[in-house]
């Protein structure tokens, strides 16, 4: 089963797949969050079994990567501890892939494919 919602984190002080990175899947409901669902990225840095497609919908919705625990399992400090990013289904009928390009300075992310 691949989830409607995915990502790829690449780490780029090292130029290798960022494995063991925790995930938080989170949307916006009633004035908050509630989480819908956590996870660690694969050897390949990939997450892809996050939500099962029954549980998707339209709405806002939030990923937040454990940054800051990725970098200290590793000895390296990270002056970013979560990237958090935030984005809008309005077409639960389409895949959303999420990829995180991440080092312990700076962080980039887009909507893949």
């Amino acid at each position: 089963m691949t989830s409607p919602i995915t990502s790829h984190v690449l780490d780029l002080s090292l130029g290798k797949p960022a494995s063991g990175l925790t995930v938080v899947l989170e949307v916006a409901e009633a004035g908050g969050w509630k989480e819908l669902a956590r996870g660690e990225t694969d050897a390949n840095g990939r997450l892809q079994n996050l939500l099962a497609p029954a549980s998707f919908a339209k709405g806002r919705y939030r990923l937040t990567f454990d940054s800051g625990a990725y970098f200290a399992a590793r000895q390296m400090t990270a002056f970013y501890p979560q990237v958090t990013v935030i984005f809008v289904v309005l077409n639960e009928a389409e895949h959303f892939h999420v990829p995180l390009l991440l080092s312990p300075y700076g962080y980039s992310t887009y909507r893949g494919s």
